[in-house]
């Protein structure tokens, strides 16, 4: 059994480990509403594009673009969204785990030399460089502070390969944020577009066509419409990713801090039945000593 010292510094050391996750979920539950905000001001947006997009490519089956043509698979890239700390439960495991499920089947179907890698996140960079592979740039920064300028030049640079068929495919995986209990993984395919995935995504497509009258020309529209919706879903995203992330590490720290007010009061519960057994034992020795100079 331990001494009553050991289990007084036991409860000293599980106190002061409380204090710092319950700071830690006091900042991870600030940068969560930050981030709230971020994504529910955006997301509406990002929708509503997504909706005329969908509306305008499924209304003229005529419009030609690459980036609704089906073609050979022949080159894929994959876009995972993870974070660069730790302690936030399951978040980073879950995206790793995808990632690699992903990727172990795409290299079936095209080899690895054929997959480019865009790992957002140190934690989900170091799991990609332990296994070997090669990711594409360094986007740790982006997994931090959420900016729209460097999604945009990675969207850019996506875009500019797929155009140019250096990639026939861009598969996304992140987390999608409904609440600070509840983040969904996806795995969403980028590019090229799929219009079944975005009709039940968004619902019923509407039939606007008839009562309105697209200024410039149509396929002007798309040309300038499609580059921004991509822009939009990979900030989206992003935005989505930093959410949940904050939100998993507030959960994670307030399981902690409940963890350690259980394992003090175990802890104190042991620490006075083993006080009141010294005493008990303390009683009897004076009690003994006591009989043995009487006889």
């Amino acid at each position: 059994m331990a001494s009553l010292k050991e289990i007084k510094n036991r409860i000293g050391s599980v106190k002061s480990t409380k204090k710092i996750t319950s700071a830690m979920k006091m900042i991870a539950s600030s940068k969560l509403h930050k981030a709230q905000n971020a994504i529910n001001n955006f997301l509406p947006y990002q929708q509503k594009l997504d909706t005329i997009l969908t509306n305008l490519l499924a209304s003229d089956t005529s419009y030609e673009s690459p980036f609704i043509q089906k073609r050979e698979t022949k080159r894929v890239a994959i876009v995972a969204f993870a974070s660069n700390s730790s302690l936030c439960g399951a978040y980073n495991s879950n995206v790793i785990k995808e990632f690699n499920a992903t990727y172990n089947k795409k290299r079936e179907e095209v080899g690895k030399e054929n997959i480019v890698i865009y790992p957002v996140g140190k934690k989900l960079a170091d799991a990609v460089k332990k296994q070997g592979l090669k990711p594409e740039g360094d986007y740790r920064s982006m997994a931090d502070k959420p900016s729209f300028q460097a999604i945009q030049d990675l969207a850019k640079e996506l875009i500019s390969k797929y155009i140019g068929n250096e990639l026939d495919e861009v598969i996304l995986i992140y987390h999608h944020f409904f609440s600070m209990a509840s983040q969904k993984l996806r795995k969403n395919r980028f590019l090229p577009f799929d219009l079944n995935h975005d009709k039940e995504n968004e619902g019923q497509v509407e039939d606007f066509m008839a009562d309105y009258i697209l200024e410039p020309s149509k396929d002007e529209i798309l040309d300038s419409l499609i580059p921004t919706v991509l822009y939009s879903r990979l900030y989206a995203a992003l935005l989505d990713a930093n959410a949940s992330e904050h939100a998993a590490r507030t959960v994670a720290m307030q399981i902690a801090s409940d963890n350690a007010d259980e394992l003090v009061q175990d802890l104190t519960i042991q620490y006075n039945k083993s006080r009141q057994q010294a005493v008990t034992n303390e009683l009897l020795d004076i009690i003994g000593g006591a009989s043995a100079l009487q006889g």
